[in-house]
């Protein structure tokens, strides 16, 4: 009987997908670095001292390991852009070589108290984003710096615009004043070439680079 059950499964595709599976339509926005399990806290918390090499290595360190696949060189990863998106078959490589201050070589900028973050979207398989890739759908809660960085996309050609946008703010007036100014590296989002997502051996999901210029030192 297992067998024959193995048999009815496709090990490439699954048989229920966006809302009829379990994990639904919406990815998941996932951030690193997150506090070592071994702390056994339940925090999203990143606090650090910057004069303390250790202290700095435990995040640095996280993020070396969240970051090590997109260093592998895979045979079926290929170069992308909005003009030339994947063939069947193939995936896209992420560059990394655009990141700084957001290197390894910089210790991701932690040592100079301006720390970079890394986002990306948990993987759903065939989910394909509604684009904001024009300022005539903006949706009204959507920040105004990011309409109007939208905005500047699109007077630089269309396809610039077709993103999953990403916009870091802080729960409160007070929080954002604490935050500083913020830069999205390589670009503030997730361009669309990277999806849908179908299984194909070595895809990886993009990554935007979080870059705090100067956050307020203790305050949390």
């Amino acid at each position: 009987m297992l067998a024959v059950f193995w048999q009815t499964l496709d090990m490439q595709m699954p048989k229920y997908q966006l809302d009829s599976s379990l994990i639904g339509s919406n990815p998941g926005l996932g951030f690193r670095p997150t506090p070592p399990e071994y702390q056994n806290v339940e925090s999203s918390l990143i606090w650090y001292r910057a004069s303390d090499n250790g202290n700095v290595g435990i995040w640095t360190k996280l993020i070396d390991e969240f970051l090590e696949p997109y260093t592998l060189e895979e045979d079926n990863r290929v170069d992308c852009s909005f003009d030339n998106p994947p063939p069947e078959g193939k995936v896209c490589k992420v560059p990394m070589t655009n990141w700084s201050p957001c290197v390894k070589d910089n210790r991701y900028n932690f040592k100079k108290k301006s720390p970079c973050i890394f986002l990306k979207l948990n993987k759903i398989y065939n989910w394909v984003p509604d684009m904001y890739n024009t300022s005539m759908n903006l949706p009204e809660k959507m920040p105004d710096d990011l309409k109007e960085h939208i905005r500047g996309e699109e007077a630089r050609g269309n396809k610039n615009t077709n993103v999953v946008w990403v916009s870091c703010s802080g729960e409160n007036p007070a929080d954002n004043e604490h935050i500083g100014a913020i830069q999205y590296i390589p670009r503030r989002g997730f361009p669309g070439y990277f999806f849908p997502y179908k299984n194909v051996d070595g895809y990886l999901p993009p990554v935007v680079a979080v870059y705090f210029e100067k956050p307020k030192k203790f305050e949390v």
